[in-house]
């Protein structure tokens, strides 16, 4: 009886530090990337070796820490920006190319050249409110990254026309593009929390990124452009280039009429689902000479409540 209790105890008191590293790695496939970071990695040196295995880095998905109906402006610090730069680096690098989806916000191009020099597996970016990413990063994602298939750059202002251009022209697979800008006609909601030299320079060359989508992007099946600045002329580009289209986002996009967008997109035959602008534009938005006469207001999206 003696012995049996001794090994007993003895099972009870054994050292998980000793487990095997495929013991170790098939138990942290189970945690999320939060518990293994914030747990496992500091017990020891070989739970520290297996937590940077390249099997558990096939995806890096932050976006559940950024669910939330409001913003933080803790997010937009230089502090901030460093903590997911240092994350993104340490994984890009630990993945061995193993990393075929990265969804963050608020790196900079420092920890995305060196996920776009180290991920040429990556197929899908999400790089939302990035305001430290810029074309010269995006330049190098476009030529190692050559089987993306969904990109995300919402509201990063730094990303030009050209980007879009070298995206297309490199990268055959994309199916999903989503460029959307903050709402700029009502931007309250974003007032305090987003930097104001930030809220002000939002993009003003909508038809140059629609030229840019619809020369080099013909295997798009999804788009959004939402608040875009794009005019009826930028949106028959995209349309004239982009037939595989199924869904096409065009919330908030003032610029454009139900003429607009009925005439573009009459020949979008695979079109399963279009976001119109729905709101009304007060008279006093814009002076009356613009469109010569009001009646040309019925032509536009109106609803009884003023909404974006």
């Amino acid at each position: 009886m003696d012995n049996q209790g001794g090994q007993a105890e003895s099972g009870l008191n054994s050292d998980w530090s000793e487990l095997t590293h495929e013991c170790l790695t098939n138990v942290l496939a189970r945690l999320t990337l939060h518990d293994r970071w914030t747990g496992p990695m500091l017990v020891c040196k070989s739970w520290l070796h297996a937590c940077k295995d390249p099997s558990l880095f096939s995806t890096l998905d932050l976006e559940v820490h950024f669910d939330s109906p409001t913003e933080s402006a803790r997010w937009w610090t230089p502090e901030f920006e460093r903590k997911i730069d240092a994350m993104l680096r340490s994984i890009a690098e630990w993945s061995g190319g193993s990393l075929t989806e990265i969804r963050v916000r608020h790196c900079s191009d420092r920890s995305l050249s060196i996920a776009a020099d180290r991920c040429s597996n990556l197929e899908v970016l999400s790089i939302k409110s990035c305001p430290n990413v810029t074309d010269a990063s995006m330049a190098r994602v476009a030529f190692r990254c050559l089987k993306l298939r969904e990109v995300d750059i919402s509201y990063c202002y730094e990303i030009s026309y050209e980007s879009l251009i070298l995206l297309g022209r490199n990268c055959p697979n994309l199916k999903i593009l989503k460029r959307n800008l903050m709402n700029w006609l009502d931007p309250s909601q974003h007032i305090g929390i987003v930097p104001n030299e930030y809220l002000n320079a939002c993009p003003q060359d909508g038809d140059s990124e629609a030229a840019a989508i619809g020369k080099t992007m013909p295997h798009l099946e999804h788009l959004e452009l939402r608040f875009s600045k794009l005019s009826a002329k930028g949106l028959a580009l995209i349309c004239d280039g982009c037939l595989n289209l199924e869904y096409l986002d065009l919330s908030g996009c003032a610029n454009l009429t139900s003429r607009d967008i009925a005439n573009a997109t009459s020949n979008l035959k695979n079109l399963k689902k279009i976001e119109k602008p729905n709101f009304y534009i007060p008279r006093s938005v814009f002076h009356a000479e613009r469109y010569g006469h009001w009646r040309l207001y019925d032509d536009r999206f109106q609803t009884d409540t003023f909404r974006i």
